[in-house]
C-alpha cells in the first residue's frame, strides 16, 4: 500500500497564487500534474513556454488564449491543447474557472502541503 496522498477536496489541497489573480490548486500524480485555477477578471498571464505539454479546459466564464500565432477565446466546454515548448499567454475576460493538466509533472507547481 502506498503511502502518497492519493485523495484531495478543495479543503484539503494546495493552493497559492502563483501569478496576480491566478489561485490555483494543484494534484500530483507519478507523470502528470492537474491545476484547479480560479481566476479574477482581467488577470493575465504572460507569454512563456515551457517543456510540458499542456490542455486547458475552461469549465466557467470566458478567457482568451494565444497559442504560438492563434488566438482562441474560450467558454465552458472549450479545450486547447498546447504543445510543449510553443510560446503561449491568457487573459480572463471575465472570471474564470479552468482546468489544467500537464505532463510531465509540474515540479515548479509543487507546493508545500498545507
Amino acid at each position: 500500500m502506498t503511502t502518497r496522498k492519493l485523495h484531495f477536496t478543495p479543503a484539503t489541497g494546495t493552493t497559492a497564487e502563483l501569478i496576480p489573480g491566478y489561485h490555483g490548486r494543484f494534484v500530483h500524480g507519478d507523470r502528470l500534474t492537474v491545476a484547479i485555477w480560479d481566476v479574477t477578471a482581467g488577470s493575465e498571464v504572460p507569454g512563456h513556454s515551457h517543456p510540458h505539454e499542456q490542455i486547458v479546459n475552461c469549465l466557467e466564464g470566458t478567457f482568451e488564449m494565444r497559442v504560438g500565432g492563434e488566438v482562441f477565446v474560450m467558454g465552458p466546454g472549450d479545450s486547447v491543447v498546447v504543445p510543449g515548448g510553443v510560446e503561449h499567454s491568457a487573459v480572463a475576460h471575465t472570471d474564470v474557472r479552468c482546468l489544467d493538466v500537464f505532463h510531465p509533472v509540474r515540479d515548479d507547481y509543487r507546493i508545500e502541503e498545507r
